[in-house]
């Protein structure tokens, strides 16, 4: 394996090709050639000598010749051959209780009421909650299908899809904090400004489709994520690789529409403008990753004005589809728009389709569990379990990987007397479709559910899993920046979980 092959500078070597200068790492060309900064880099140096030459703004570019935009120009090749070819994360914001959902705790019954017995040890919690009585599973567990994979009675239509979940029940974090643990689970550190998930995927992969972004995220319309939008940033990788917020209904982005009276032509006058100053402003700086990802956001904002609107119209699915996915239920409408929306994401080329769950607080319980999670499992389980069985009638699950989790779980002492805080220690999230040994759960927390003990995953195995099915080596899989190779897992060692592979 080559492992040059996704290895990309943002340093250069000041050596002169005709007008052009070389970026570091770009030699030889067969490496260059999948190397998707630095081939953006000379693209976008090329492009504005020719302009600087023919005294053209960038609005023509961006407006005569993105029709004719070439379709494969930023699809790269995987390092192996992928089991998935696209993704959805179900993000459930707050911290779902992995003991009241999916992790079976019959000692947590049995000694409910008790205080942590003190074999447990020390253990580090938001709230000090240590010395709180232990509080049994809101509801019963259940062995589900044929496989008898056990699920709680909160969650009756995910449960019919127990056959095909595999349920890691030894996920562990370092945070027992909101925004550092979203971002852990998102970016892989507990620290801001690092690049997600779904940037990295689109980084590494590039888009199946010119027309829309490869990263998509669909937030929840209740409120703002604790930590925000970085969750979804490019970090330190350029600009244009961040998530791309969308929404259903006819504004799919806000502003992407040109005002009620603005013609074609008035808009074609108005981005060549823009495009013109840009590219004076573009001479003077080589290589503006900011500036760059402008151009390239008024290009694609372009080409979406045409496929976005008719991509978020869900009104084309049949009434049979949309009561799959609880649209005609008030409690399960708004989420399952989103579910269904994201299905039509992927059908059009979207590599990454991220969907948040929660608003501000969300599934955090800290004062009553039962509360909680009867209202946000009834707002989401239909709709989750109609997208599953949806991808799997139109042959999508065979290719599409599913994962559904949130920045940590809760602990199995009380808080408040019915509530629960949180829990980074061990906790549940689930895959299915490509690539995953369905109807199983791998690892285990203790007894209690409070720390995860047996074939434990941290969140950079689990990201190395997750790029190991999109075919993508995490070692391979680097960006220089600082002086460094960075790469999503970090420094230390980390791997694929062979134990949850089909």
């Amino acid at each position: 394996m080559d492992p040059n092959r996704f290895r990309t500078t943002d340093s250069e070597l000041d050596c002169s090709v005709g007008n052009h200068r070389v970026p570091a790492g770009t030699a030889p060309l067969m490496h260059a050639a999948m190397n998707t900064h630095t081939m953006n880099q000379i693209h976008m140096q090329t492009r504005r000598s020719f302009l600087a030459n023919a005294g053209g703004g960038m609005g023509m570019l961006a407006c005569a010749s993105l029709a004719q935009a070439d379709s494969g120009a930023n699809v790269h090749q995987p390092h192996f051959a992928p089991r998935a070819k696209r993704v959805i994360w179900l993000f459930m914001h707050g911290g779902p209780s992995h003991v009241d959902l999916f992790d079976p705790k019959p000692a947590l019954t049995k000694y409910s009421g008790q205080p942590l017995p003190e074999s447990f040890g020390n253990v580090m919690t938001r709230r000090d909650v240590k010395k709180n009585p232990l509080l049994a599973p809101i509801r019963r567990f259940r062995p589900r299908g044929q496989s008898g994979l056990e699920i709680s009675d909160f969650l009756p239509h995910m449960s019919e899809h127990a056959d095909d979940l595999c349920v890691i029940r030894s996920m562990h974090g370092d945070s027992v904090n909101h925004p550092q643990s979203v971002y852990q689970m998102n970016t892989g550190s507990i620290l801001m400004g690092n690049p997600s998930v779904g940037s990295w995927v689109a980084y590494g992969l590039g888009s199946e489709n010119q027309n829309m972004p490869a990263f998509v995220v669909l937030p929840d319309p209740g409120g703002g994520l604790k930590g925000g939008p970085p969750a979804w940033g490019n970090g330190y990788l350029p600009a244009s690789y961040q998530g791309v917020t969308m929404r259903p209904g006819n504004s799919p982005i806000l502003d992407l529409q040109p005002q009620p009276g603005v013609t074609e032509t008035q808009q074609r006058l108005d981005l060549s403008l823009i495009q013109k100053l840009n590219q004076r402003h573009l001479q003077q700086r080589d290589f503006d990753d900011r500036l760059n990802a402008r151009v390239k956001a008024y290009e694609l904002a372009f080409r979406m004005q045409s496929e976005a609107p008719e991509l978020v119209d869900i009104q084309q699915e049949t009434h049979q589809t949309k009561q799959m996915y609880g649209i005609d239920q008030k409690e399960t409408r708004e989420f399952g728009e989103r579910c269904l929306l994201a299905r039509r994401m992927l059908e059009s080329g979207v590599r990454f389709v991220q969907l948040y769950s929660g608003d501000t607080n969300g599934w955090d319980a800290h004062a009553n569990v039962e509360k909680n999670h009867t209202e946000y499992c009834k707002r989401t389980d239909k709709p989750i379990a109609g997208l599953l069985q949806d991808l799997k009638q139109r042959g999508l699950m065979e290719d599409t990987l599913v994962i559904w989790g949130g920045e940590f779980g809760r602990m199995p002492m009380s808080e408040q007397g019915k509530g629960r805080d949180h829990n980074p220690w061990g906790y549940s999230v689930w895959l299915a479709g490509a690539g995953i040994h369905g109807g199983r759960a791998f690892g285990a927390t203790d007894e209690i559910g409070l720390r995860a003990v047996t074939d434990k995953v941290s969140v950079n195995n689990f990201h190395a899993t997750l790029l190991h099915l999109l075919g993508m080596d995490h070692y391979d899989l680097t960006y220089f920046h600082n002086g460094l190779d960075k790469r999503l897992t970090g420094p230390d060692e980390a791997e694929a979980v062979e134990g949850i592979l089909g």
